[in-house]
């Protein structure tokens, strides 16, 4: 995770096509924006402290998310779109937390754990 302390917004926007984000590439918070395409963001080898909270926001018209984390991380999920949450993961507070706004006519939000 790059700068936990900083308070920036890393943006990430693209007409037609998806958004691949991963490791050091991820901010405390960040946004990903298209029209047509999904992101898929890798956040198995971003060391992220217990209590830390991590925001990741997705708009599009269609196109879902694909969210890899390691197993103690908690996933809450928000936002409105047509399409389903796919997370089996640890609901037990204490532990970071990475709160994804996912917006959109077409596409939902699948969660793996490595």
């Amino acid at each position: 995770m790059t700068n936990p302390g900083n308070d920036t917004t890393d943006v990430h926007i693209s007409l037609i096509g998806g958004t691949r984000l991963e490791g050091e590439e991820i901010h405390t918070r960040t946004l990903t924006a298209s029209l047509v395409g999904g992101a898929d963001i890798d956040l198995t080898d971003v060391e992220i402290p217990d209590g830390a909270e991590l925001r990741i926001t997705k708009l599009s018209l269609v196109g879902g998310l694909h969210l890899r984390v390691r197993p103690e991380v908690r996933v809450k999920v928000t936002g409105i779109r047509l399409g389903g949450v796919s997370d089996d993961g640890p609901s037990v507070s204490g532990g970071p937390t990475v709160h994804v706004a996912a917006w959109g006519l077409v596409g939902g939000v699948r969660v793996s754990r490595d």
